[in-house]
Order: structure tokens, then sequence, then C-alpha cells
């Protein structure tokens, strides 16, 4: 079996560069060898990665027997998420689960979020002082996630959510260094020497989490009389078709997921198109111009109809996606994806980024430039922020829903400023890529 060609040196140095310089390394990769290479990472095999999207369209629509993605997911998001999240787990028990969860993320759930959504960022703003310079993605992630934590459990007990939310915080920050983050891709890093080691306090902060949800799906079993129309009480109630629930494994695995992946993501998003937005006053303007057709105290559907404003949030997800590369397949039977023939055991692995980067489908693809997504419909292989096929991320409705939410809130009750014209660095975050520190200033 032929490979497609790639980088030659060692995997050590590779893998370094994947985890500190993603974005630099896969570009470059991407301009010697172009939408297919193969490159090396320490604990997996040599791993093909994809982004034309010719390749992307193989991978989403090949039978979910082609391919495997737990065995491979399972070294990474373990550490977070468990053995028996969504992201970790294949074939049947992957579509249960996933038709288990799905009425949490759509429908009238969607509409009962709204209100939620509009209060926080509301309150989140009354913080925000005249001519004083706040940090954007730590404003918003706390919005995101007081929003996904209510969303979660529901109006809880003040003392359990602000512990919650105190504790992934702490979290979210052990892992936004990028040299700190490599212990959650090397083993032999994961050591406990105690509480005051980077992976020793992992693991008790993790283990902080686990009691509070723990806990609180405990109450909730010794008196049904807590069920709401919260996700957590939607996850208990809910059923497979042998009438089966969910194990508090499941719960907990996959609402840790949520927690993490849910509010993190969303949270850079908005935070790169507020810088995108304050730094180039054509796409001020046209979208406040938009947001002011709907008048005063606008339905939320109404907002998440907007084509610039819906526009602009796909965008801020194409130029710079929170995650970069896509879940991991392994081939379970021999495949052909863009004329190489791959054996089974193949690992080969999408890459979000430089599939939004792809000069032919984005011209000038450095350039933020909403207007492209209202010149011309992008397929489901072309524009693949929230990943594709039975792999596509399950909250993508939400995120979205959230974005435009937050975004026409913000805009339409405060005028905001970049107090320089300095570029934020994309920074690698454990297993996303924020911006580098964003201010902005209330007028």
């Amino acid at each position: 079996m032929k490979f497609p060609d790639g980088p030659k040196t060692p995997a050590l140095l590779q893998s370094i560069n994947l985890i500190v310089n993603p974005l630099n390394y896969l570009e470059d990769c991407a301009k010697r060898y172009g939408g297919i290479f193969t490159i090396g990472f320490l604990n997996y095999p040599p791993t093909v990665v994809v982004s034309h999207p010719q390749g992307m369209k193989a991978l989403f629509t090949a039978s979910p027997q082609t391919f495997k993605t737990a065995e491979a997911m399972q070294e990474l998001p373990e550490t977070f998420s468990g053995k028996t999240a969504l992201t970790t787990i294949d074939g049947d028990p992957h579509r249960r689960l996933k038709q288990m969860l799905m009425p949490a993320f759509h429908g009238d759930r969607m509409r009962a979020y709204s209100q939620l959504i509009c209060d926080i960022t509301q309150q989140q703003m009354t913080q925000w002082k005249k001519g004083e310079r706040f940090d954007v993605q730590g404003s918003i992630q706390d919005i995101s996630l007081q929003f996904i934590i209510r969303a979660i459990f529901g109006v809880n007990e003040e003392a359990s959510f602000q512990q919650l939310k105190q504790t992934l915080i702490s979290q979210l920050k052990l892992s936004s260094n990028p040299w700190a983050s490599i212990i959650f891709y090397f083993h032999t890093l994961q050591q406990d020497w105690g509480p005051w080691s980077l992976w020793g306090r992992f693991v008790r902060l993790r283990q902080q989490v686990d009691d509070i949800i723990y806990a609180e799906i405990k109450r909730r079993r010794d008196n049904p009389a807590l069920l709401g129309q919260d996700i957590l009480s939607l996850m208990m109630s809910a059923r497979d078709e042998q009438g089966e629930p969910m194990t508090d494994e499941e719960m907990r695995d996959n609402l840790i997921t949520l927690l993490i992946a849910g509010h993190e993501t969303t949270s850079i998003s908005i935070t790169w198109a507020l810088y995108w937005i304050h730094r180039l006053p054509e796409v001020y303007e046209k979208l406040m111009a938009e947001l002011e057709t709907l008048g005063d105290n606008p339905d939320s559907s109404a907002i998440t109809k907007l084509p610039y404003l819906n526009a602009v949030c796909h965008e801020s997800l194409r130029i710079y996606p929170p995650v970069i590369l896509a879940s991991f397949r392994i081939a379970q039977k021999p495949v052909e994806i863009m004329g190489y023939q791959f054996e089974p055991g193949t690992f080969i692995l999408p890459c979000t980024y430089l599939t939004h980067r792809q000069e032919d489908l984005y011209p000038e693809p450095n350039h933020f430039r909403p207007e492209r997504f209202l010149e011309r419909q992008f397929s489901a292989y072309e524009f693949v922020a929230f990943g594709g096929g039975s792999r596509r991320c399950i909250g993508y409705a939400l995120s979205l829903f959230e974005m435009k939410l937050i975004l026409a809130r913000i805009l339409t009750n405060v005028k905001l400023a970049l107090p320089n014209n300095r570029f934020p660095k994309p920074v690698r975050s454990t297993f996303t890529v924020a911006p580098s520190p964003i201010y902005l200033i209330p007028a």
C-alpha cells in the first residue's frame, strides 16, 4: 500500500509542531503536498490527513461499516469525556445514543433556550464599564458557560452552580496553555505527583466535576418530581428502542462533553466574530443595518433568519474553526480516497482548517468576507466547521443559535471599539484553537 507523500521529520518533532504550532504546520504541509498527505504522530501509526472536498465526501458518505472512530478518539478526549461519550463510541451504541440525545438540541427546545441566552448576556453586559477594556473571550466564555450549565441542570441550587462553574473554569485554564496541553497527548506525562503537578491538579478538578454531576443525577433519581425540561431531565427520561434508559456513566460522559466542548467552541467562535465585526467597519455597518430592520425586542426566530448575520457566523467559523481537525477514521476494509488505496487499519484524519483554506473554494482565504456565504451555497464537504457524516456535531444547531442571539443582543445594546489594530494570534488550547487575548472597550 502506498501512502500519500508527507513530511519526513521524526514523529516527535511533527507531534510538537501539531500541538504547539498547528495552523502554520498544517498550511506548510498543504502547500508542499496538497489536499492529502501523511503525517507522523506519536502513539499512532502513519496518519493520512485529508482536506480536499473530494476526500471529505468519500469520508463523510462512506457506509458505517467502512470506518471506525472510537478506537482512535478514546486516546485523546477520554481524559475529559470518558468511554461512553458520543465522541468515543461507534456503530449501534453510537446510533442509539445519538437518537436519545437529539431531542434536547432541536425544535421547541431551541426556542425555550432563547430567553435564557438573552438574560445571561444582558447580565454580563452590565459588568462592562464605559471606557474600560474587557477581555472578550473571558466575558463570552462566562455567558456561554452559564448558559450551558443552566440549560443542562435548570435552575439549580446556586452553590452547586457556582462550584461547578468555577471548577470548569479552573480546568479550562489549566489546559489552555499550549505547552501544558502536551500532557493530554502523551500518556507518559500523565503522572499524578500530587495537587501541585499538572496532571495531579487536572485529575482532582475532574473528580470535583464528577462528584457534582453524579450527586445531581442521584438527587433526581431519588426524587423524580425534580425532573423538568432541562437537558439532564430529558436525558434521564429518554428511552432507546428497547425501552432502556441511559446509564449514569453515559449521562456523565455526555454531560462532560457538552460542558467542556459545547461552551468552549461556541465562545471562541463568538470572540472571533466580535473581533472581525469591530475590525472591519463595512461588516459592522452592514450587520447593524440588518439588525435595525427587526425593530425593538425582536423574536429569536427572526434574528436567526437574518442572512448577513448568518453569513458573519459562518465566515467566523470558516476562517478560524475552533476545532481544526475532525474525528479520526480507521479503515475497516479496503477503501479508495482520491486515487489512493488504503488497507484496513489505516488512520485517516479530516482537516477542517485546511478545507476552509482551499483557494478555489474560498478565494483570498485569509480575508474575512461574509459575502462569500451569500454568493453561493457550500456543500457539506466544503464547509465542515461541525464535522460531517454520522460524526457531525450533535449541537451544531444550538451553537449557531447561541452565536446569533448573543451577537445580536450585544450589538444592539452597546457600542464597542477595538483599542488597537493588533491581530490576535491563533493559539492551541488543548483540543481547540483560540485567539490570543482580544479586548474591546464600551464607548
